[in-house]
């Protein structure tokens, strides 16, 4: 089929058109007919309500497979992983000859949802957005998770059921994936959970798309993600007393060097950001935690504090390279300041991963988003986020990134705060979205594989 180019007048950075046919256009509009906000607006209220913090999720999983099983003809399933955690599938199948395409998204939130383990470090209370139990207020729904993930989840839901409802003859096959472990975190209590475990075995254990869509916060469409690497810095210095004399010849404050080099480190990030940012990434970092002492002996000062960080890393950026400018930097930091003695270590690694922008999955998700927006895709801001579609692209499979926008418009304020409207979704925006995937999956699920570079 020919091709023609649809050129931004600002950015320079084209689309591949390659419109529907008449049949197609018929198909897509019978499907979003079919979409609906207030069946979008049930299952995100139930799904708020059900705890999945990371290494936990096997009660919301089998709650979505469950949900799917009923709403897309019984061809859903959990996929349990162990006792506490697992993932939902769900399937279409085409008439053969054409491709699989996975709709993904996590299914874990950032917090446990529980007083008790969240404070006083998520803040000084947790509001009605960080705890599991969903409310909704108009079309603006409320609770932990409600923006990311489980609006994604609950989206992406809408649009497989509505495309069953729809009866599309699909050529080929539709495949739902959500999974637990999509946070970018290490959750020691649950066999070290995280850092995208969920995914990986989903897509080790018969899930083997041609080509996968991942739903995340941003309303633009995206070919890269950056991965992450965490570093450990170890400030030493002598076990000390409170009635020690200031100055007291051997004594060294490893609390006191930690805050100086927490300086040094935080100054040097913004160039590290500066250095490596290329394509559609900037792969920012920050100091997320740190750690020295006995609480309960506030009379004797640590002999060691920990410094903790997460520095993103760009497709094009290897860890071990991350590692070596890390290296570097510490070395530099090293000689400004002698007297502190530390040492370091990288405890965590994901690499970016990356998708040709002119591979099919990719333009028939920006052709999807620029019929929804009407305008031109255009290059979009530079992203900093890790998601599961960094390791979906690193297992072989072309990803294409695809939000909502984020936070709400009409949010409130006081849920701007901190990670911002995390735990706040406005349904027409998700609808909005929902158009958006529609389209790519009508375009791709609809021709034989010849026709998608197959």
């Amino acid at each position: 089929m020919a091709t023609e180019q649809k050129l931004d007048s600002v950015t320079g950075q084209a689309t591949t058109q390659n419109p529907l046919s008449e049949e197609q256009e018929r198909w897509y509009s019978e499907a979003c007919a079919r979409l609906h906000s207030e069946r979008l607006k049930r299952f995100l209220l139930q799904l708020i309500d059900i705890p999945s913090p990371t290494g936990a999720e096997a009660r919301a999983s089998a709650f979505v497979a469950d949900y799917l099983g009923r709403h897309l003809g019984g061809r859903a399933w959990y996929q349990p992983i162990n006792e506490e955690t697992g993932n939902a599938v769900g399937e279409m199948r085409g008439r053969g000859g054409g491709a699989t395409l996975l709709l993904y998204a996590p299914i874990d939130t950032h917090l446990e949802g529980d007083p008790a383990k969240d404070l006083p470090w998520a803040g000084p209370v947790l509001r009605p957005d960080m705890l599991p139990k969903g409310y909704a207020d108009g079309e603006m729904v409320f609770g932990l998770g409600a923006a990311n993930p489980k609006c994604m989840v609950a989206t992406l839901g809408e649009v497989a059921i509505a495309l069953h409802e729809a009866a599309i003859p699909l050529t080929g096959d539709l495949v739902l994936g959500f999974a637990g472990g999509g946070m970018p975190v290490n959750i020691a209590e649950r066999r070290n959970y995280g850092m995208s475990d969920g995914v990986y075995h989903l897509l080790t254990r018969g899930v083997a798309p041609d080509f996968a869509i991942i739903m995340k916060p941003v309303w633009r469409v995206y070919a890269e993600e950056p991965g992450m690497c965490w570093f450990k810095i170890a400030v030493r210095g002598t076990l000390g007393y409170a009635g020690i004399p200031r100055g007291t010849p051997g004594y060294r404050d490893s609390v006191l060097d930690a805050a100086e080099l927490i300086k040094q480190i935080d100054a040097w990030i913004p160039e590290y950001t500066a250095h490596n940012t290329s394509g559609e990434i900037a792969p920012e970092g920050h100091i997320a935690a740190v750690r020295g002492g006995w609480p309960e002996r506030p009379a004797f000062p640590s002999a060691t504090t920990e410094i903790f960080l997460d520095l993103r890393c760009n497709p094009r950026t290897s860890p071990a390279e991350v590692k070596a400018q890390f290296g570097e930097a510490m070395r530099v930091i090293q000689a400004r300041h002698p007297g502190v003695e530390f040492e370091w270590e990288m405890f965590g690694a994901c690499p970016g991963g990356a998708t040709d922008i002119s591979n099919w999955i990719v333009q028939s998700t920006r052709r999807g988003w620029e019929r929804v927006e009407g305008r031109a895709h255009g290059v979009p801001p530079k992203l900093g986020g890790q998601t599961d579609g960094a390791l979906i692209r690193r297992l072989g499979i072309p990803c294409a990134r695809i939000g909502f926008p984020w936070p709400p418009r009409n949010c409130p304020e006081e849920f701007k705060q901190g990670l911002g409207g995390m735990g706040v979704a406005w349904v027409p925006d998700l609808m909005k979205a929902a158009r958006a995937i529609m389209y790519a999956v009508i375009d791709t699920l609809t021709r034989p594989r010849a026709k998608l570079g197959l």
